[in-house]
């Protein structure tokens, strides 16, 4: 495979590769020592039966570790490109994607995790699909081997997702998305904070189809998808795609006035009835105690969609990049 960039002018590099049928693969990564390596010789030797271009473009969410001293130590034979994203700090997995998507070269994009996990087969069904005319291909969860709290969290996920933000969410959740350039320039052009990146994909409508595969076992490493992240996804979600929290501060008002009405008419009819009766304590506490505790949690609600507003007023950058190095060029050679 002889590379066509030599000799050519730097400013051409990018449209060049695009003309090239090839994938784009970025790999967002944060203190993976453990098994970064692994990871680039299972999909270096992968890349062999390829009969198209791959270039990896690792993204570095601040590491504290030697991930980054491994990965440059690594050999790539049959990867056209490497690329290193550096970020200045952790700003999160989906701030990395969107990163490494504005260093893509070829005109077909993914991205992977670093711990093995999803099939490496996807890229070839993926790319078959995408020249079939598709913009997109969400790759959904058959099978995974993972404890049973993330499998619970998972279909509660994806269960709301469909229901209350995006009805074309997969029931077995998404994992990731191989789309062409459009879809691309889109996320590129419309950079969210505190968003989804793969449901902002699949909001935006483009001519999509799903496959279903079996994902493996994490291959090293301790997962740093922890439970704090989680929550912050599913909020991040159900606020940026979804009225359901608001709307449900209405119905829920309208029922505590409700209650109020009937437990107030109740309470009237009864001291009619038996003038005797005392007024009960414990039921205004209880109710009293309900009220605030409803108009909290509207309040925390609201005070979510504020944040984000005012987060996406202040423009602040959704990632900084401290270094972007090269680890391996696109050079002439022969396979």
């Amino acid at each position: 495979m002889n590379c066509p960039l030599q000799g050519e002018r730097k400013g051409s590099v990018n449209r060049i590769m695009r003309e090239l049928n090839g994938i784009s693969v970025v790999v967002p990564f944060l203190n993976e020592e453990d098994g970064i390596r692994k990871f680039c010789n299972t999909i270096d030797k992968y890349a062999e039966k390829f009969d198209f271009f791959l270039e990896l473009i690792f993204v570095d969410d601040g590491s504290t570790d030697s991930s980054v001293e491994i990965l440059k130590q690594c050999a790539f034979q049959n990867i056209k490109q490497v690329k290193l994203v550096k970020f200045s700090k952790n700003f999160g997995s989906h701030a990395a994607i969107r990163a490494g998507l504005q260093y893509a070269s070829y005109e077909i994009s993914t991205w992977l995790g670093s711990d093995l996990q999803e099939p490496l087969e996807l890229l070839e069904l993926s790319y078959e699909k995408i020249r079939e005319g598709y913009n997109a291909v969400y790759i959904e969860k058959k099978s995974i081997k993972v404890s049973k709290a993330n499998r619970i969290f998972s279909r509660i996920y994806s269960w709301m997702m469909r229901k209350y933000a995006v009805e074309s969410y997969s029931s077995g959740g998404i994992s990731t998305i191989v789309f062409d350039a459009k879809v691309r320039k889109y996320l590129n052009e419309n950079m969210e904070a505190n968003s989804s990146i793969m449901l902002q994909a699949m909001d935006a409508g483009f001519k999509s189809t799903v496959l279903s595969m079996d994902f493996h076992e994490r291959s090293a490493g301790v997962s740093k998808w922890t439970l704090s992240k989680k929550m912050k996804l599913f909020i991040d979600s159900f606020v940026a795609f979804s009225f359901a929290p608001i709307r449900l501060v209405s119905i829920v008002g309208v029922f505590i006035f409700c209650i109020g009405v009937v437990i107030g008419i109740s309470t009237i009819v009864n001291k009619l009835i038996n003038p005797n009766v005392p007024v009960g304590y414990s039921t205004l506490a209880s109710i009293t105690a309900l009220g605030f505790g409803i108009t909290n949690i509207s309040l925390g609600i609201i005070a979510e969609y504020l944040w984000r507003t005012y987060d996406a007023a202040r423009k602040r950058p959704v990632f900084i990049v401290s270094d972007v190095v090269t680890i391996k060029e696109c050079e002439s050679d022969t396979q």
